[in-house]
């Protein structure tokens, strides 16, 4: 009761129909509140990451926070580097657009952490030191299985990225009025400088100011929206319904995917990509042992269960009050706009405009900090597993045979920081106009058919040898990124060709596939004494996966 007058409290002092209010910088002036809840934002984040540059002394900090995170501080830095641009904006833009067909990737999202907890977590953790590819080439060749999950872990973070970074110059330059790719340079310089100056001990605490932010934000906006409808769920769907272009279709499946196909891939995509990412599997290196993780991602689950109720209540919420007024659209000279594509800052914006909608400047400002927020610690973990890719995995292992020295392989992580960072934002500029979600799923679809297949097959499957490990990483990188340039996501929308020689957007249903098959083959195929060799190991690799036991074994010989 006391939350329902706090709210009718909030309503009468911002009304909720006043688009005037709203401070969209484009047509009524700066947001000086949201630009002052930016302004601190970046300032804790900064003073965050120049107390954390005296902790990082080797490279264990700089990867791994040195072990020390607490399973609770694990899991809400999880849950920040996972509750991204495409969980926040883009989940919401895709039910204000299509309806009830955007909830497969809020499911799809949150199911991917059952795989992630029952299967990978705890194994990671025992078998793996800084990055994933640790664990994927245990027992296995360290060049060329390294090589390949590399590759696979920095184009799925320059995937990524676009997304985070395509919602963060929006934000800005909606509430700002600043140029897109003014924008979305500020963003990089500000991710270059976490990761090259704090580390992961930096990054872990920008995460969890984020994901704190982040739920405290959701929880206040969901109260608004379920109060402003007298807490009806069928209330909202009802006058969703009645205002959208597509009308009570929107309430049915069927908006976003025109066949079962496209729905089925999108959904293996995020399902299995998910315990591919490896920002996600990187951090469970920063608990002390495999207990530690599994507790982290069952907190981690927690938050993006709660988090991912709430999104689909914003995005319906915004097709009910923001549709019937007129002033959240850009307006041609006679009148006419488009209640989707007219939305002033384009349809990701949409829950950013709720805010304002429901609770005037004040509540929109802080909205608008918290996406920023959230997107500096996702674009902060991505800039480090990449930069780790880069300086442990290529240069620490397999140019420099696991003997390269600690301060020389840290440098090469924060010069690589600053070279993903230049090459995020120029991506980001080319892709503006992508929908962040849709992204995000391409970046899925690589982990899945990549990452994934390895990591599994590397740790589950007794046969797997490098060959096999390598022809099927190969093929799942390959085919996920030609399918998606053959899609019309890039060869109708880029290369403005007249149709997509790929017909679905997604290609998880045919290229994860791909990749379990040529590994499968190429184990089965492989008759040399190093395979042998390598299919022993397993033995050794299992106890220490299972028990954090390591064996008296040497598995070096399978492994050099």
């Amino acid at each position: 009761m006391n939350a329902r007058i706090f709210l009718a409290a909030l309503a009468t002092a911002m009304p909720f129909s006043v688009h005037a209010q709203t401070g969209i910088a484009a047509s009524h002036g700066p947001n000086w509140i949201a630009i002052g809840m930016f302004l601190l934002i970046v300032a804790v984040t900064l003073i965050i990451t120049y107390r954390s540059a005296g902790r990082t002394k080797s490279k264990a900090d700089f990867y791994t926070a040195g072990h020390e995170i607490t399973p609770v501080q694990n899991g809400l830095a999880i849950a920040g580097d996972f509750l991204s641009a495409a969980a926040f904006l883009g989940i919401s833009a895709l039910i204000y657009t299509t309806g009830y067909d955007g909830l497969i990737y809020a499911i799809g999202f949150l199911t991917g952490w059952l795989v992630v907890l029952f299967l990978m977590s705890e194994r990671l953790r025992n078998l793996g030191s800084y990055t994933f590819a640790d664990a994927a080439s245990f027992r296995l060749d360290r060049t060329s299985v390294r090589l390949v999950a590399a590759t696979g872990s920095l184009v799925v973070v320059l995937f990524y990225l676009i997304a985070q970074m395509i919602g963060a110059g929006k934000v800005i330059q909606l509430l700002f009025g600043v140029n897109y790719l003014f924008a979305v340079a500020g963003v990089g310089l500000l991710m270059i400088v976490y990761v090259a100056v704090g580390g992961m001990q930096a990054t872990t605490w920008v995460q969890i100011t984020k994901a704190l932010l982040l739920l405290g934000g959701g929880t206040l906006m969901g109260l608004v929206v379920l109060w402003r409808f007298d807490f009806s769920l069928g209330r909202i769907f009802l006058e969703a319904g009645q205002v959208h272009p597509k009308g009570a279709a929107i309430l049915a499946p069927g908006g976003l995917f025109a066949e079962p196909v496209s729905a089925v891939s999108l959904g293996l995509a995020l399902v299995f990509g998910t315990a591919g990412l490896p920002h996600i599997l990187m951090r469970f290196f920063t608990v002390k042992d495999s207990a530690g993780a599994r507790k982290s991602v069952f907190y981690a689950t927690t938050c993006v269960a709660y988090f991912c109720l709430l999104v689909p209540l914003f995005g319906f919420a915004a097709v009910a009050i923001l549709m019937p007024d007129v002033g959240f659209f850009n307006v041609s000279a006679n009148g006419q706009f488009n209640k989707i594509t007219d939305l002033i800052g384009g349809p990701n914006m949409a829950a950013v405009h709720l805010s304002g909608a429901l609770g005037g400047p004040i509540l929109l400002g802080f909205i608008s900090a918290v996406a920023f927020a959230t997107i500096l610690a996702v674009v902060a973990g991505l800039t480090l597993a990449g930069a780790s890719a880069i300086s442990h995995d290529l240069y620490g292992q397999v140019i420099a045979g696991g003997h390269a020295p600690e301060g020389r392989e840290v440098r090469i992580a924060k010069l690589a920081a600053i070279v993903i960072g230049i090459a995020a934002i120029a991506l980001a500029y080319a892709f503006e106009n992508q929908n962040v979600a849709f992204m995000a799923g391409l970046a899925l679809s690589v982990a899945a058919s990549c990452n994934f297949p390895v990591l599994a097959m590397a740790i589950f499957w007794r046969g797997t040898t490098t060959r096999g490990a390598v022809i099927g990483g190969i093929v799942g990188l390959v085919s996920s990124i030609l399918l998606v340039v053959l899609s019309k996501t890039v060869w109708v929308a880029v290369f403005h060709y007249a149709a997509p020689v790929f017909p679905y957007d997604n290609p998880a249903l045919f290229s994860m596939p791909l990749a379990f098959l040529a590994i499968w083959l190429g184990s089965m195929s492989d008759k040399t004494v190093r395979a042998s060799a390598e299919r022993q190991a397993f033995e050794a690799q299992f106890v220490q996966s299972e028990t954090g036991i390591r064996s008296t074994e040497n598995l070096a010989g399978a492994a050099t």
